[in-house]
C-alpha cells in the first residue's frame, strides 16, 4: 500500500509545485497535513520560490479528509487525533502567506480537498471536475473554513445549497458562480496555474484572500432572510439531524462577526459533531456499504456480461410488470443490452411503454440527458418467445409470486439459454430451492431481488442457495455494481434478509391498532422517527394484495410469531385498495398530499371487535416512545434470528440492507447499529415484558437473549461459524 506523501519541486520560473499523493483519491490523511505544513514552510523560506501551485497526483486534486480518522475517533473517543489544520495550515500558512498559492484542480476537489483550494488565492480547474462540500452526509460540517469561504466566493444562496445538499457541482458551473477562475485542458493545467500564480505575485492578477471577501455576501438583512428560510427547510427535510442547523449557525456567525471568528466557531462545532451519535451512524453506514463486496470465499475472476434477457410476465393480468420494466430500465441506463420477453404482443407493448415512461420521467426531472435517453432505449428489444435467448449471459425472471408459474419459466429458460447463463429470480419471498427444483442447473440459480422502483432503489439482494456457484454470485455482483446498485449477498430463506427482517414491522403496527392505538398516530410517530412512510401509508402504496400475499407466505413459515389482522381484508371488502383506487387509510387525490380518511375508523373498530385483544375491551395506554419501540423492536428481534441463522455475512450488511432496502434512516446507522446504540438489554427486557402481556409475537429470540444477558453487542461476530456455513 502506498504511503501518503507530499512532494515539492521548484522549477526554474520560481514556482514551487506541491503535490498531494495518497491513491486512489488523494485523501487528506494525517501525514498529508503534516507534509503540507513542512512543504509550505520550506517554500516560504526559500528565496528562489516566488509562488506556489498546489495539486494532486494521478489526475485528482483531493477527495477530502481521510474518513478512517473519523472511524478511529468513534472507536477510541480521542478527539485529539484531529489535526488543527483550519487555522494553523489553511489560514496562517496558506491564505495569509506572503507568497500566493494557486490550486490546480483535476478530477475532484471534495470536502477538505475543496477547502484547501478555497484557502488558495486562485483556482484553475479542468473540465468536468467535481467540486463540493459533502461533509453533512457524514454527520459533520466542513471543518477547515468551508462554511466561511464558500459563501464569500459563490454567494450565500449557492453556498447554502451546496453544503446542505452535499451534492457536488461541475467545474463549469463553478466558473459561472465564481468558485473557479479558469477552466483549461488537462495538459495545460500546470502551465496555466503556474503563470497565474506568478501573475498574482507580480500583482498582474488580484491577490484574493477569500476569508476576507465581502462583495458576494449581500446585506445582513438579506443574509438573515436566506438563513431563516434554509433553517425552516432543514427542519422539514433533515429532521433528527443536528449538522444542518449547526452548519447554518456557523455560517451566520461568520457573516455577523467576520470570517475569522466564523472559522473558530466552525472548528469547535466540527469537533462536537464528529463525536455525535449521528456522525457515528453515518460513518458506520459509509464503511458498511463498502464492506458488502468483501466476501472472503469469492476468489475467482468475474466474466464480462454481454447481454441480459429479462423475462417479464404480468401473470395474465395486464402486461408489462412494473418490477420487470424497472429492472430493464436500470440495465439499459448502464448500457447493457436487454431482451424483454412477454407472453404476448399486447403485454409486451405495455412493458416497453412502461420502460419508456421511466426514461421520460428521468428526462423531465433532468436526471438524464436526451442523447443518453435515446441510447438507453436503443439497448432494449422486445420479444414474445425465447429465440433471442440463445446467447444471453443472464436471465432475470420477474413474474408475480406464483410458484408453479416460476417453476414453469425456469424449466423453459434452462432449455433456451446457453449452459453458462445465470438463471436469476426476482422473487421477494419464495424459497429459491422451490423455484428451481424442476431444473438440472442448481448451480446457476440465484436470487436477484430488486426493490421497487427497481431503476431508483439502490439495493440489490443477491440470494445464494447451498448449490449456487461462486461464479454466479460474483458475476451478478459485477452486474449490480455496473448498474450502480449496492449488492448484498444473503442466504436463502423465506423473505431472504430484508423482507424477512421487516415482516414484523407491519405485524407490530396491526397489533397496536387492534389494541386500540390510533392508525394515524402510529404513522406520524414512525415518520418522526425517520422512516419516509408509516406502516399503514406504506400498505396503501404497495397495494393490499401484496400485504395479503406476503402475510400468508410468512404465516406458513413462521406461524408462532404471525398475527392475523382482518383489517386489510375489511378495507378491501369496503371498496378500498389504497392508492390504486384513491381510497385506503388515506385519501389520494392527484396534485395533493395524502390525507387521513376519518371514514376508515369504523372499519378499524370492526377489526378490533373481531380480534378482541384489547385488555378488558379498552384501548391500551402507551407513550409515543413505546409505540415506536413496539413496532421496531420486533424487527430487531427478527434481525437477530437472521444473524443467528447466518443469512447475512456480517451484521453491517443487514444495516446497509435496512437503509437502502427499507429506507431505515441512515443517520441511525441501520437496524442493528441502532439497536446496539440503545442497548440490547433494553430491547430484550422490553420484548420480554410485552410477550408476557401480548403473546409470542414479542418473545425474544435466543440470540437476543444471549447477547443481552452477556452484554455482547448484537453486531459482534458470532463465536461459532457453524450457522454462517449453513447458509453462506
Amino acid at each position: 500500500m502506498a504511503v501518503p506523501t507530499v512532494i515539492m519541486e521548484v522549477e526554474n520560473d520560481g514556482v514551487a509545485i506541491i503535490t498531494i499523493s495518497n491513491p486512489p483519491v488523494n485523501a487528506l490523511a494525517l501525514q498529508i497535513f503534516e507534509g503540507l505544513k513542512q512543504k509550505f514552510a520550506e517554500a516560504m523560506r526559500r528565496n528562489d520560490v516566488k509562488a506556489i501551485v498546489l495539486t494532486g497526483n494521478g489526475g485528482k486534486f483531493s477527495g477530502g479528509f481521510d474518513i478512517n480518522v473519523f472511524e478511529m475517533i468513534h472507536k477510541t473517543g480521542d478527539l485529539s487525533i484531529l489535526p488543527d489544520a483550519s487555522v494553523d495550515l489553511l489560514v496562517n500558512v496558506i491564505e495569509d502567506a506572503k507568497k500566493p498559492t494557486v490550486a490546480a484542480i483535476a478530477g475532484l476537489a471534495l470536502g477538505g480537498g475543496l477547502e484547501l483550494a478555497l484557502a488558495s488565492h486562485a483556482r484553475i480547474a479542468v473540465s468536468r471536475a467535481q467540486l463540493g462540500l459533502p461533509e453533512l452526509s457524514l454527520g459533520v460540517i466542513p471543518g477547515s473554513g468551508g462554511t466561511q469561504r464558500l459563501p464569500r466566493l459563490v454567494g450565500l444562496p449557492k453556498a447554502v445549497e451546496m453544503m446542505l445538499s452535499s451534492r457536488p457541482i461541475m467545474s463549469e458551473e463553478g466558473k459561472e458562480v465564481g468558485l473557479v477562475d479558469a477552466i483549461v485542458p488537462l495538459e495545460e493545467l500546470l502551465k496555466v496555474s503556474k503563470q497565474w500564480a506568478l501573475d498574482i505575485a507580480a500583482r498582474r492578477k488580484p491577490w484574493i484572500r477569500s476569508l476576507h471577501a465581502m462583495d458576494k455576501l449581500g446585506s445582513l438583512s438579506e443574509a438573515h432572510d436566506i438563513i431563516k428560510m434554509a433553517r425552516q427547510q432543514a427542519k422539514q427535510t433533515a429532521k433528527n439531524m443536528p449538522q444542518h442547523l449547526a452548519c447554518l449557525d456557523v455560517i451566520e456567525e461568520g457573516i455577523i462577526h467576520g470570517g475569522y471568528i466564523g472559522v473558530l466557531k466552525e472548528a469547535k462545532v466540527f469537533k462536537e459533531l464528529v463525536a455525535s451519535v449521528t456522525s457515528k451512524a453515518l460513518v458506520h453506514n459509509f464503511f458498511a456499504q463498502r464492506a458488502t463486496a468483501k466476501i472472503v470465499w469469492l476468489k475467482i475472476g468475474e466474466r464480462k456480461m454481454k447481454c441480459n434477457g429479462i423475462e417479464i410476465d404480468w401473470g395474465g393480468g395486464g402486461g408489462g410488470g412494473l418490477m420487470g420494466s424497472g429492472i430493464a430500465t436500470a440495465l439499459i441506463l448502464s448500457n447493457i443490452y436487454v431482451v424483454l420477453k412477454e407472453i404476448n404482443s399486447e403485454y409486451l407493448l405495455k412493458g416497453i411503454k412502461t420502460v419508456e415512461a421511466n426514461i421520460r420521467d428521468l428526462l423531465s426531472r433532468k436526471r438524464l440527458a436526451q442523447d443518453n435517453a435515446d441510447k438507453a432505449l436503443s439497448m432494449l428489444k422486445g420479444v414474445i418467445d425465447y429465440s433471442e435467448f440463445k446467447d444471453v449471459d443472464l436471465v432475470i425472471e420477474a413474474v408475480i409470486e406464483d410458484v408453479p408459474l416460476k417453476q414453469k419459466i425456469f424449466s423453459e429458460i434452462e432449455k433456451a439459454c446457453p449452459p453458462h447463463c445465470i438463471l436469476a429470480s426476482n422473487t421477494s419471498t419464495i424459497d429459491l430451492n422451490v423455484v428451481g427444483e424442476k431444473t438440472r442447473s442448481q448451480d446457476r440459480i440465484v436470487g436477484a431481488h430488486f426493490f421497487s422502483p427497481a431503476h431508483v432503489m439502490p439495493l440489490l439482494e443477491i440470494v445464494r442457495t447451498e448449490k449456487t456457484s461462486p461464479q454466479a454470485i460474483l458475476d451478478l455482483m459485477a452486474v449490480g455494481k455496473t448498474i450502480k446498485k449496492v449488492p448484498v449477498v444473503v442466504g436463502n430463506c423465506t423473505g431472504f434478509a430484508v423482507n424477512r427482517t421487516f415482516f414484523p414491522y407491519s405485524q407490530g403496527a396491526h397489533i397496536l391498532v387492534n389494541l386500540g392505538v390510533d392508525v394515524f398516530r402510529i404513522d406520524r410517530l414512525i415518520t418522526e422517527f425517520g422512516l419516509p412512510l408509516g406502516p399503514f401509508q406504506l400498505q396503501d402504496l404497495a397495494g393490499y394484495g401484496v400485504a395479503v400475499a406476503t402475510t400468508k407466505e410468512f404465516a406458513s413459515y413462521f406461524p408462532d410469531r404471525t398475527f392475523h389482522s382482518p383489517l386489510v381484508e375489511l378495507l378491501m371488502k369496503n371498496g378500498r385498495n389504497g392508492k390504486n383506487n384513491g381510497k385506503g387509510y388515506y385519501i389520494y387525490k392527484k396534485g395533493s398530499k395524502p390525507k387521513p380518511d376519518p371514514l376508515v375508523l369504523p372499519i378499524v373498530e370492526e377489526s378490533r371487535m373481531l380480534t378482541n385483544i384489547m385488555p378488558s375491551g379498552k384501548p391500551i395506554i402507551v407513550t409515543d416512545q413505546e409505540i415506536v419501540e413496539m413496532i421496531l423492536f420486533p424487527v430487531v428481534n427478527e434481525a437477530c434470528r437472521v444473524l443467528d441463522e447466518g443469512i447475512v455475512i456480517r451484521a453491517s450488511d443487514l444495516d446497509v440492507a435496512s437503509v437502502l432496502g427499507m429506507s431505515f434512516p441512515s443517520y441511525r446507522g441501520g437496524i442493528i447499529f441502532w439497536a446496539d446504540s440503545i442497548g440490547a438489554d433494553h430491547v430484550y427486557q422490553s420484548l420480554k415484558k410485552w410477550s408476557q402481556v401480548y403473546g409470542n409475537f414479542y418473545k425474544p429470540s435466543s440470540f437476543l437473549e444471549e447477547r443481552a444477558l452477556r452484554g455482547i453487542p448484537l453486531s459482534a461476530p458470532a463465536s461459532s461459524p457453524s450457522a454462517s456455513r449453513s447458509r453462506l
